[in-house]
C-alpha cells in the first residue's frame, strides 16, 4: 500500500525520538540521563488532578462543544484579560487537544497549496512539517546568535512576498529560551501591519521567564496587532500538564470558527475531564507554578556556568523556558565527530547522555539541553560531557 505523499516528506521529531532512544537504553540497564524532554519534571499539582477526578465522579465524561466548554472559554478570556489586557468573546477562543492541535488546526483552515509562513532560525521542530502538511512553504528567517536568536524587522521585510500569508514569533522560544522586549515586537508587527500579515503567536512558555525579562504579547501592543494575531497557549508547561493535551488559540473570529469546524471532524473535543481541570488550572492557587520556576531558574544559574566551561561549547543565557541552547560544533570537531549531530549520538552511546541536536530546530551546529530534570542529575550530565570531550582531546 503506498502512502500518501503528505507524510513521506515529513521528518519525524527529533525531540520526540531523541527521548525514546534514552528510553530505550536506560530499558536495557543503560544509566543515560535524559536533556532531550520537553516538559516539566514536576507532577500537575493535586488540586488539578482533584478536579479532574472530581468531574468523572460527577459524570462529566460525555461530548463537549467541539471548540470546548463554554465554562473554560470563560476562564480562558479571564486569563487572556488579566495577563495582558486583552478581551476576547467566546466565539473568539477555541480550546484544543493541546497547543501543538492548536497550531495544525490553524495551518490547515489558514494555508492553501503555495500559501508561504515565515518561520524564524531556530524553530520548533514542528512549525515546518505542520506547515507542509498543509500544503504550505516553510520560508525560513535566521535569527542570528549575536542578535540573541531573533530577527530583525529588515530580515522580515525582505522574505514577504506576496504568497505570504503569516509568521510565526515564539516567545519565550522553544529552543533559545529568549525573549522578545516590547520594543523589538512592535518593529516586527508594524511590518505585518504594512504588509497584511497573519501573527501566529506561540506563547506556550509565557509563564516561564526569568530574570528581568517581561512577555509581552504582540496582541496587547495595539487594536491593530490584537486584529491581525491569533495567540496559541495552553496549559502543558505552565502547570505541568503535558499529558492531559489541553490548549487553547485566541483572535479572529471567522478563523476561530473554521478551526471549531475543522475540530468537529476530527478531534470532536478536547479530552472532557481535562477540560475541568484546567478551569481548576486557571481559576485556582498558583502556588505550584511559582515553585515550579524558582527550581528551573536555580537550576539555570548554576548549569549555564558549568556548561560554559566546557571546552568547546558556548552558550547564551536564556531568558525563559527550560532550555540551553548551546553552540557545540568546536567541542563536536574536538570530539572527532564531523558535525553536532554525531556528537549528540556519541554522547547518548558512549557518555549516557541525551541531548538533541540543533540540525531539528533548523540550527545544525547546536543543541538543546532541558534543565526541566532535577539539579543532580543535570550536574552529572553536564560533568559527563566535560569527561567526554577532554577524553577525546
Amino acid at each position: 500500500m503506498q502512502l500518501a505523499s503528505r507524510v513521506g516528506a515529513l521528518t519525524p521529531s527529533s525531540t520526540l525520538a531523541i527521548t525514546a532512544k534514552a528510553k530505550e537504553l536506560k530499558a536495557q540497564g543503560k544509566d543515560v540521563i535524559g536533556l532531550g524532554a520537553g516538559e516539566p519534571d514536576f507532577n500537575t499539582p493535586q488540586h488539578i488532578i482533584e478536579a479532574a477526578v472530581k468531574s468523572m465522579n460527577e459524570g462529566f465524561t460525555k461530548y463537549t462543544p467541539s471548540g470546548g466548554l463554554p465554562e473554560l472559554k470563560k476562564e480562558i478570556a479571564a486569563k487572556l484579560k488579566a495577563d495582558q489586557g486583552l478581551e476576547y468573546q467566546l466565539n473568539e477562543i477555541i480550546v484544543t487537544s493541546g497547543a501543538k492541535h492548536g497550531l495544525y488546526t490553524l495551518f490547515q483552515v489558514l494555508l492553501n497549496e503555495g500559501d508561504e509562513v515565515i518561520i524564524p532560525i531556530p524553530y520548533w521542530v514542528s512549525y515546518p512539517e505542520q506547515v507542509k502538511l498543509a500544503g504550505g512553504n516553510p520560508v525560513y528567517v535566521e535569527g542570528l546568535e549575536q542578535n540573541n536568536f531573533k530577527i530583525t524587522p529588515a530580515q522580515l521585510k525582505e522574505k514577504v512576498t506576496d504568497k505570504t500569508k503569516a509568521v510565526i514569533i515564539n516567545s519565550p522560544s522553544n529552543p533559545t529560551g529568549m525573549v522578545y522586549s516590547q520594543e523589538e515586537l512592535q518593529a516586527l508587527g508594524e511590518i505585518c501591519l504594512e504588509k497584511g500579515i497573519l501573527i501566529i503567536s506561540d506563547e506556550i512558555y509565557e509563564k516561564l521567564i526569568y530574570g528581568d525579562a517581561k512577555h509581552i504579547s504582540i496582541a496587547q501592543l495595539s487594536a491593530e496587532l490584537k486584529k491581525q494575531t491569533i495567540i496559541i497557549n495552553g496549559v502543558s508547561k505552565s502547570h505541568s500538564m503535558t499529558g492531559w493535551r489541553i490548549g487553547y488559540a485566541a483572535g479572529d473570529s471567522k478563523i476561530i470558527k473554521a478551526m471549531t469546524d475543522l475540530a468537529s471532524h476530527s478531534t470532536s473535543n478536547p479530552t472532557t475531564p481535562a477540560q475541568y481541570a484546567t478551569i481548576a488550572a486557571y481559576a485556582g492557587e498558583q502556588e505550584a507554578l511559582e515553585v515550579m520556576l524558582s527550581a528551573f531558574e536555580e537550576r539555570l544559574e548554576i548549569i549555564h556556568g558549568k556548561l560554559n566551561n566546557i571546552p568547546g561549547i558556548s552558550c547564551i543565557k536564556p531568558q525563559g523556558a527550560f532550555y540551553l541552547f548551546p553552540n557545540a560544533k568546536e567541542a563536536a570537531l574536538m570530539s572527532g565527530c564531523k558535525d553536532v549531530d554525531q556528537f549528540a549520538e556519541v554522547l547518548l552511546t558512549e557518555a549516557n547522555v541525551a541531548v538533541v541536536p540543533g540540525s531539528g530546530f533548523g540550527a545544525p551546529d547546536y543543541m538543546r539541553l532541558s534543565y526541566a530534570t532535577s539539579l543532580d542529575q543535570l550536574e552529572e550530565a553536564v560533568s559527563r560531557i566535560h569527561q567526554f570531550i577532554e577524553s577525546r582531546v
